[in-house]
């Protein structure tokens, strides 16, 4: 049997980067990103060169600021009260704990481009998708890597173009092994309430996602299932298969894909086997320069809220 196609994230991230490097250039100034990194993950401090790298070809500044965790908190109080300081973003984990949420929620939202504040995560879940209704200028922001996961999810070919948006995944099942609250679980509820049947995977449990029955509140459901709907049982029925583990020693299991299915990873870790090649029909490995290329689409939008919110402020 023929093997599908791997595809690089490169590929997919180059026309965000084209875009974002013409935004950069209409603006009166270079914007400035700063990234904290408070913890010894040798795959934050890869994900920093990617993003310094990426920031310095595209038209910004970043700025790398490596503190102990302790001070943390102190350091990204002055950086909101920083006016030279565009965007802000924490390189995750770093207590491994509800405090990480604490420090999500300390971060301003006008400077939030990774879009962890509980204003962006409402509006994810609520589906709402702008600020300021019923204007409706200024976006709301989605988290960097779910928005990064849809936009390759469009890419591949599976939202389906023909039907109406918000329901172009309609008829599509797709299965996430992880339900961190940073990636996994948004991102359950981005592809639920765009139509899709979602099996949201944890080390305690397997949920369903499906978007809800109530329009006005256009919130997803999510339902807890019962042991007998095993990872064996569920995976083989999926469209799309999306891995998360930030383990080594994880692989998902070959035999439980179907041939033909569209397998994503996006842990910084090799979720999959080499032979996951000769089943899945798209294949891509990783996702780190699109996400990258998806938060300084993000910073932009920011910008731009910004400049709407003084214009009204002006007026």
């Amino acid at each position: 049997m023929p093997a599908g196609r791997t595809i690089l994230a490169s590929t997919i991230a180059k026309p965000f980067q084209e875009e974002v490097s013409k935004a950069v250039k209409q603006l009166k100034f270079v914007p400035k990103l700063v990234g904290f990194l408070a913890n010894e993950d040798p795959a934050g401090k890869m994900y920093a060169n990617w993003t310094s790298k990426t920031c310095e070809s595209l038209g910004f500044t970043y700025e790398l600021i490596e503190v102990n965790k302790n001070e943390l908190e102190t350091s990204l109080i002055k950086a909101n009260k920083d006016d030279s300081i565009n965007g802000i973003m924490v390189y995750f984990p770093v207590f491994g704990d509800k405090q990480d949420q604490y420090l999500q929620q300390l971060i301003s939202p006008e400077k939030d481009v990774e879009g962890l504040n509980f204003l962006y995560y409402h509006n994810l879940y609520h589906n709402v998708r702008f600020l300021d209704p019923p204007a409706n200028q200024q976006k709301s922001i989605i988290p960097c890597t779910s928005l990064a996961m849809v936009k390759i999810l469009e890419y591949l070919g599976i939202y389906n173009t023909i039907l109406p948006y918000g329901n172009r995944l309609y008829g599509k099942k797709v299965l996430i092994v992880n339900r961190s609250e940073v990636v996994g679980r948004p991102l359950a509820a981005l592809l639920a309430n765009d139509g899709a049947i979602v099996y949201s995977v944890d080390i305690n449990n397997i949920q369903q996602f499906t978007r809800g029955d109530d329009l006005s509140e256009q919130r997803h459901k999510v339902l807890e299932l019962s042991e007998t709907e095993t990872l064996e049982k569920l995976a083989p029925q999926c469209d799309v298969i999306i891995t998360g583990v930030p383990s080594e020693s994880y692989k998902f299991p070959t035999n439980l894909v179907t041939h033909g299915t569209t397998v994503i990873n996006f842990s910084s870790n090799k979720n999959f086997n080499d032979d996951i090649k000769e089943r899945a029909g798209l294949y891509v490995p990783s996702i780190g320069k699109v996400t990258i290329a998806i938060l300084l689409r993000n910073l932009l939008r920011l910008i731009h809220n910004k400049q709407i919110r003084q214009g009204e402020e002006a007026n």
